[in-house]
Formats: structure tokens, sequence, C-alpha cells
């Protein structure tokens, strides 16, 4: 296999490589001006006392569970790639995401965004993410029958286990996410207690 061949089978059509480009400077962009990127933001979240970053997290499922779903019903063909549900590896991997998340300030799509916004400590985290990624990929073929096949349940969803179609599903969700802001905001007005 010469060079050229090897690198065609890495990298993907300068079409795809713009338009991954332009998609993740518009998503930095986002969670800069979301202030999202800022170690503050993230550690109040989880103390409780700054609701920006389930704010935001909550608008991107609506938006795009109701987009995608909503673009499927057109007939646009939008693959979908739902991952099995495995209950003990999702459960281990979110306490190990959480406590990496409550260290340092950080999740891995903001770290990226901080470090793009000058953040010199969110270095650690993509360094971390590095190391991460080698020791899962190299402890993989221990961890994956002990460990990570415990608790298949297979390729769900909520709309599936529930018997809906997924808009049924979405657009509830997404009255219920304006319902949540609107006692979020009339709560912070009583109390003073939250900094939007």
């Amino acid at each position: 296999m010469n060079t050229l061949t090897l690198a065609s089978a890495w990298i993907d059509s300068p079409s795809k490589l713009i338009l991954g480009a332009l998609t993740g400077l518009a998503f930095g962009f986002l969670l800069q001006r979301g202030s999202v990127t800022r170690f503050s933001t993230i550690v109040d979240q989880l103390r409780l006392k700054d609701f920006t970053v389930l704010k935001v997290m909550l608008t991107a499922i609506v938006v795009g569970g109701i987009g995608i779903y909503a673009m499927r019903a057109f007939g646009m063909d939008i693959p979908l790639h739902i991952k099995g549900t495995k209950v003990l590896g999702v459960v281990l991997g979110g306490g190990i995401f959480g406590i990496g998340m409550a260290i340092l300030g950080y999740c891995p799509g903001t770290v990226i965004a901080a470090v793009g916004d000058g953040s010199r400590h969110a270095w650690f985290g993509i360094l971390g993410m590095f190391v991460g990624a080698i020791a899962y990929t190299q402890t993989y073929p221990l961890i994956k029958d002990p460990i990570l096949s415990k608790g298949d349940l297979g390729k769900i969803t909520l709309a599936s286990e529930l018997g809906w179609p997924p808009l049924l599903v979405f657009v509830p969700l997404g009255l219920g996410a304006i319902v949540f802001f609107l006692t979020l905001k009339k709560w912070d007005r009583s109390s003073g207690t939250l900094d939007w």
C-alpha cells in the first residue's frame, strides 16, 4: 500500500474536511458565547449555582432531536448511529467522566473550546484525554467481557422502549424544557441565587 492510498484511507474528501472545520468553529464559537468554556461555569453547574451548562445541553438535545427526526419524517436520508446500551460500562464510564469533569472543570468539548479561548490549564485536560484514550485501548481486551458487556440491552432508544414515534418523545421533552427554563428564571428572580 503506497503512501497516497494510506493517506486517502485516513483523510476524507476536502469538502467534508472543510464542512467539519466550519462546524467545529461554529460549535466552539457557540460554546464560548454561552460561557461554557469557563471553569467557573462548569464548576458552578456541579455546585447547582449556575445552570448555564444544563440549559445549553438540554437545548441542544431538544433542538437536535426534533430537527433530526423532523428531517427524517420529511424523507431526508439521515442515518442514525445508535450505540448499544451496556449498563455497567455506561455507569462506570459516566462516573469516570463526572469525576474528571469535576476535577478539571471541563468536559471534552468545552476543554478544546477553552484552549481556543486561551485557557492554559485546559491543556492538562487535553493531555488527560490522550492518556485516558491510550489506557482504554490498552485495557479494552481485558475489560470487554467482564465489565463492558454486563447489562447489554442492545441498541435501544426511549421512543423504541415506549413504542412511540420519536417526535412524540421530543415534543413533550421540548415543552418540558421550556417550562423548566421558565421555572429556573422565576426562581432566580425570587431568590437571586443564580447568575444568568
